[in-house]
């Protein structure tokens, strides 16, 4: 776990939305950057020997407050506590910025270490995850879907501006993608050779926030459609080939071949779930690629 180039560059964007004062990462940060930090950021204090992101934070970001929760006092850790369990009341609602920055895949009991995540979080504050999507198998328990941070930091669970980018690990401190909500049963389906980040931020609103009804997107839209005659017709030839193995083996043939030509689901501009953008024009505002 820890900051590096691409996560510095992903802080210094959610940096524009949200307040840093009280901030709180899961798990102690790591300070992963080898070139000189005045080479990413206007200041000119020196981190070449830091071990922990704690200083930089407090530096360049604002924070006056800066904890970690951890299992273990190994790293330094200022609060103890496993996020496989509940946090205890005193935490809770306490910080501006919560950052998890390549901890919860390694955390077995995920859905109570995210409710854990956002019962840190003041109503107004920012929640922040950089994690490991595809081709991270070995590396902890999970890896994450976009379609699990649209789902669950919905307006109706009580979160607001929610944002998912991807980026590849080799080519990550030049480009994101910026993932587009899934909407009317369409899938966000990314293939990748390279291992890919996601990045999130989302807003709490609330203290009522839910986590008790996520459920992913394109069944949620089947299901409310389903007795839709008009979606039932339209998808006739769709029922024709799934009931039909031969049919549907090269149906199924044909639509990758395609989209391993035009490249529609991988981590390009061409993949239509995906909005390519210049890291240095995300940071600055100035627009997309």
């Amino acid at each position: 776990m820890g900051i590096d180039i691409p996560s510095l560059n992903f802080l210094l964007y959610a940096h524009k939305f949200g307040n840093f004062n009280k901030t709180i990462t899961i798990g102690r940060q790591n300070l992963n950057i080898r070139i000189p930090i005045k080479k990413l950021i206007p200041i000119n204090t020196k981190y070449e020997n830091e071990i922990y992101a704690d200083r930089l934070l407090k530096d360049y970001f604002g924070s006056t407050i800066v904890d970690s929760i951890d299992i273990t006092d190994y790293e330094g850790a200022t609060i103890i506590h496993d996020m496989n369990t509940p946090i205890p009341e005193n935490l809770k609602y306490k910080y501006d910025t919560v950052i998890d920055s390549g901890t919860l895949e390694h955390i077995y009991n995920i859905p109570q270490a995210l409710e854990n995540v956002s019962f840190l979080c003041r109503p107004g504050g920012q929640i922040i995850h950089i994690l490991p999507a595809n081709n991270w198998c070995g590396h902890g328990f999970w890896q994450m879907s976009p379609e699990l941070f649209f789902s669950l930091y919905s307006d109706k669970n009580g979160y607001e501006n929610t944002e998912v980018f991807l980026a590849s690990a080799r080519n990550s401190t030049n480009i994101f993608y910026k993932v587009i909500k899934p909407e009317n049963g369409r899938r966000v389906i990314i293939y990748s050779k390279d291992e890919l980040y996601v990045f999130v931020r989302t807003v709490l609103k609330t203290k009522e926030f839910s986590h008790k009804n996520v459920q992913q997107s394109d069944y949620v839209y089947l299901w409310n459609n389903r007795n839709n005659k008009e979606s039932m017709d339209n998808s006739s030839l769709v029922n024709f080939i799934t009931n039909h193995r031969l049919t549907y083996n090269l149906a199924v043939r044909v639509y990758s071949t395609y989209n391993r030509l035009r490249n529609t689901h991988r981590l390009t501009k061409y993949n239509p779930n995906l909005i390519k953008i210049k890291i240095t024009s995300l940071i600055s505002d100035q627009g997309k690629n």
